[in-house]
């Protein structure tokens, strides 16, 4: 499997890029904001999912592994598969699926291209339990006070942490330290 791709991007159409690794060009479907922030010429990582079938294979991109990893859980709704699970995480950062998720805000996934009310209710009732604790991360938070792009957070998170649980893990450790460092810490603190 294809856990991520790093290099160039050469083209971008359809919300689709096209990573020039070493000179093999990957398509890679994202979700529109990382489409948006991509720009040909420069350097990209994109965490994937390769997603086969019968007739083809499909690679997956997301700038951040939350997102990935909120992807791999919106394609175990029954009736939601890899182009739906897209357009959900299209409509903003996987905090803010993840927040409406945990609120129950099926409103807000009905606003998903090809995302009827019937799919959107049950993505909330199956993922609802899972997402975990509904929590804003902001730059102001005095709550949280994790960067919203912190690696260590979206460790944590990758390894079954809740957002709420794994903020909590990383609040006493210092910020400066390496990811590794942090992360390890992180998990010291919490058993």
């Amino acid at each position: 499997m294809i856990a991520h791709v790093y290099g160039v991007v050469v083209e971008k159409f359809n919300s689709t890029v096209i990573v020039d690794v070493n000179g093999v060009g990957y398509e890679v479907q994202v979700a529109r904001g990382d489409f948006d922030a991509s720009m040909l010429g420069e350097q990209i990582k994109l965490h994937t999912y390769h997603h086969i079938r019968e007739q083809s294979q499909e690679l997956f991109g997301f700038s951040s592994l939350a997102a990935k990893k909120m992807f791999e859980l919106l394609i175990t709704v029954q009736g939601v598969g890899p182009k739906a699970a897209l357009s959900i995480l299209s409509l903003g950062d996987s905090e803010q699926v993840r927040n409406a998720i945990a609120n129950s805000d099926s409103d807000y996934i009905t606003k998903a291209s090809g995302v009827g009310k019937r799919i959107a209710e049950r993505v909330v009732v199956d993922l609802s339990d899972k997402v975990g604790l509904a929590v804003q991360i902001t730059r102001n938070s005095s709550n949280i006070n994790q960067p919203i792009n912190d690696e260590a957070l979206e460790a944590l998170i990758a390894l079954g942490y809740s957002l709420a649980d794994a903020s909590r893990a990383l609040e006493s450790v210092p910020i400066d330290l390496p990811t590794a460092s942090r992360v390890t810490q992180a998990l010291r603190g919490a058993i």
